[in-house]
């Protein structure tokens, strides 16, 4: 996944958290993010990747963010966040 691709999945992302008004009520208290942040985020790939962070910690959130945006790789969203900045895998050996 390249990063460009990976930011238009991010941005999709935030455009289904404000709409899920319990959700984003949630990450906006476990993030410390606020309303204005969310609408500066968009062009912000690092804001972007812990939106995905925040999206991958539940496997319900990630099935139902694919299933109401037409993505049909469950897998898509962890991979645009390992294309994203922060992202990378680290190998410690």
């Amino acid at each position: 996944m390249t990063p460009e691709i990976a930011q238009t999945l991010a941005v999709q992302a935030l455009a289904w958290l404000i709409g899920e008004d319990d959700l984003r009520d949630v990450f906006l208290g476990a993030s410390g993010a606020s309303e204005q942040d969310l609408r500066n985020g968009v062009r912000d790939p690092v804001f972007l990747g812990s939106l995905l962070d925040f999206i991958c910690m539940d496997d319900a959130w990630v099935t139902r963010f694919c299933d109401e945006n037409g993505i049909l790789n469950y897998m898509d969203p962890m991979m645009a966040r390992q294309a994203l900045p922060g992202g990378e895998q680290v190998n410690w050996t």
